[in-house]
């Protein structure tokens, strides 16, 4: 089983943007000595406890201090974006990283409507539509691989180029992405309860294509791993807290563990207690535990990959977790 990194570089009580922005760089530097097969930059607008709003920043920095780490974007919204401009910006990171970029393409339908006609230059734009979002990215590989049908070079001029991908977290995505050839990520923490239906539609539905000839899917999901099953409850807690404040309206950065763990055992709400899915939304606990529940979904989805995001407070505690994932999974070190 393949493991890897959907960094969200979270912003949490104490520290800075700007310490979150050097901590996924300490992250990708550790993933690529682990064997992490490939290291996802997300991309988030106007939020707080998020420090990336640019993917293509941090991707470039974060493949000049690895060497065989796979990097990429988890993923560029492309709905707000000209097509060939994206195409520019990640051929040149192609041409600087050649046969190590991925260009993940998500739509940006959670972007706030303020936020998207502000980045759009637009005060009348609305809520992307699918069928802009699929010709956007026809034109997206057009670009990518121009022939004659461009009327204009494509710069850099190089062999190849990124490997371009579809996220998503809904049954529609997974046949869009099958129908068009394109290996596939699902985000189970978003929306768990179609994560099989979702998996089994973009095998059932593929036509292969020349970059991809047979389904190539990942599955991405919030882990939480420590030592033991008591340990990654303590450090879980910070996430638990951050979602009871986000279900009532209070928007805050990601607080301490041990402060989280004392909040969450006073009374109120737990808005992830009573949830119910096949497989859990969030996988927390030891080694062992975390392997043998995600080894379950890979094994009932078919996905080739796992893709793993953290929201987790302290730096020392994050990078243990993924260690010990990889020391679980036996991954090869590089």
């Amino acid at each position: 089983m393949k493991l890897s990194v959907v960094e969200q570089a979270p912003v949490v009580e104490g520290r800075t943007p700007a310490d979150s922005l050097r901590h996924s760089i300490e992250l990708a530097r550790l993933a690529d000595r682990l064997g992490y097969e490939r290291f996802w930059v997300a991309e988030h607008h106007a939020e707080i406890f998020n420090a990336v709003p640019a993917p293509e920043i941090l991707i470039a920095r974060i493949a000049a201090e690895t060497s065989g780490i796979r990097v990429g974007s988890g993923g560029v919204l492309l709905s707000l974006y000209s097509p060939l401009k994206v195409a520019e910006v990640f051929r040149t990171l192609h041409a600087l990283y050649p046969d190590r970029i991925d260009l993940g393409i998500g739509r940006a339908n959670r972007v706030k409507p303020p936020v998207f006609a502000a980045l759009r230059n637009d005060d009348t734009a609305q809520e992307p539509s699918s069928d802009d979002l699929w010709r956007r990215l026809e034109r997206l590989r057009t670009y990518l691989d121009p022939g004659e049908e461009v009327p204009f070079p494509v710069s850099p001029r190089m062999p190849g180029g990124p490997a371009l991908w579809l996220l998503g977290a809904s049954v529609s995505s997974a046949e869009a992405a099958a129908r068009r050839g394109l290996p596939y990520a699902y985000a189970h923490f978003i929306a768990p309860q179609f994560t099989r239906e979702a998996m089994d539609t973009y095998r059932a539905a593929f036509v292969p294509s020349p970059d991809t000839p047979s389904p190539h899917a990942v599955l991405s999901v919030v882990v939480c791993c420590a030592e033991t099953d008591a340990e990654a409850q303590r450090v879980y807690a910070t996430h638990r807290l951050f979602h009871r404040r986000m279900s009532q309206g209070d928007v805050r950065l990601l607080p301490p563990a041990d402060f989280s763990a004392a909040e969450m055992g006073r009374p109120g709400p737990d808005p992830l207690a009573d949830e119910s899915f096949e497989w859990p939304r969030y996988v927390v606990g030891s080694p062992d535990r975390v392997r043998d529940q995600l080894t379950k979904m890979a094994d009932a989805t078919g996905v080739d990959e796992l893709g793993v995001v953290s929201m987790i407070h302290d730096q020392r505690d994050r990078l243990r977790s993924y260690r010990l994932l990889a020391e679980a999974f036996e991954l090869t070190p590089r």
